[in-house]
């Protein structure tokens, strides 16, 4: 079963290969969302600062009647936060709201500010936000550390100066959007690969190429698009509140043939419909 299974990261650290995501689950809806997902097996929760929901992510935490050590948690440091004191401010910040000792990953959330995605450099700032988290790893504060939305120049930056590497990238990955060139180069540097919005933010689900291929593995599309972010090499993150999605979310112990792999590679989405406002929908 997929969720029993773990990739092992760069410094030795097993990570579930699927998880629960939960942008866009409200804070008072939160803890239950992640009780309901270890009640039924998921060992790997992913928050964010910017998701103003790491409150009720904690809770839901602390309250699952699972032993902390067999959960993976995951937060993302604040775009915007670009200085070393900040980000240390931050780290403790995130522990605090969620009621945790520590958090066995953290990541910086993207290279850029939203307000400037894709824009200027940032790579002085990056390096400080990294030295923070650096830093909290070797206090037992963070487990793991890594990145996210980070293209290849990004993680140069970080790779020319730190100590520690990073151990994850977290990128927008789905069918119709399979950024191969930066899977492979975080694979040569050993930095696996998470990916977040497995179905397109919900436009996959419009795809009828996407559809017929379901229909022909007696699958959802959902449950497709999942078990080819998996068969990529990728943590998957769906994101969902509702568990009867996260059941059938974890029901994916079926293979996609090469031919098939090949065909949803080369599918393309260029919108996301009303989600396209948001930067990592943006297309920049």
């Amino acid at each position: 079963m997929i969720l029993n299974e773990t990739y092992i990261l760069a410094d030795g650290r097993p990570i579930p290969k699927l998880g629960l995501g939960t942008w866009f689950i409200e804070d008072g809806s939160a803890a239950q969302a992640v009780k309901d997902a270890v009640s039924l097996g998921y060992r790997n929760i992913d928050t964010a600062q910017a998701y103003g929901n790491e409150r009720g992510v904690g809770e839901g935490i602390r309250s699952s009647g699972t032993p902390r050590e067999e959960l993976f948690v995951s937060s993302k440091l604040a775009a915007e936060i670009k200085d070393y004191s900040d980000a240390v401010a931050a780290i403790d910040g995130s522990l605090a709201v969620m009621g945790l000792d520590y958090l066995d990953l953290m990541l910086i959330h993207s290279p850029q500010p939203w307000n400037d995605w894709r824009g200027g450099s940032y790579a002085e700032g990056n390096r400080e936000a990294w030295r923070a988290l650096e830093e909290a790893q070797q206090a037992g504060k963070l487990r793991s550390i890594g990145v996210s939305n980070f293209q290849q120049q990004d993680l140069e930056n970080i790779l020319s100066v730190c100590t520690v590497a990073p151990q994850v990238n977290q990128v927008l990955v789905h069918v119709g959007n399979t950024p191969e060139e930066l899977i492979a180069y975080c694979t040569e540097k050993d930095i696996l690969i998470e990916a977040y919005s497995p179905i397109a933010h919900g436009e996959m689900l419009k795809n009828t190429d996407v559809s017929a291929m379901a229909e022909r593995y007696s699958v959802t599309v959902p449950q497709l698009c999942i078990r080819y972010t998996l068969q990529l090499g990728t943590v998957s993150l769906p994101k969902t509140s509702n568990p009867e999605h996260m059941r059938s979310n974890a029901e994916v112990d079926f293979v996609i043939s090469e031919q098939d792999m090949d065909a949803l590679r080369h599918q393309r989405i260029t919108d996301y419909g009303r989600y396209s406002k948001f930067p990592v929908f943006s297309g920049r």
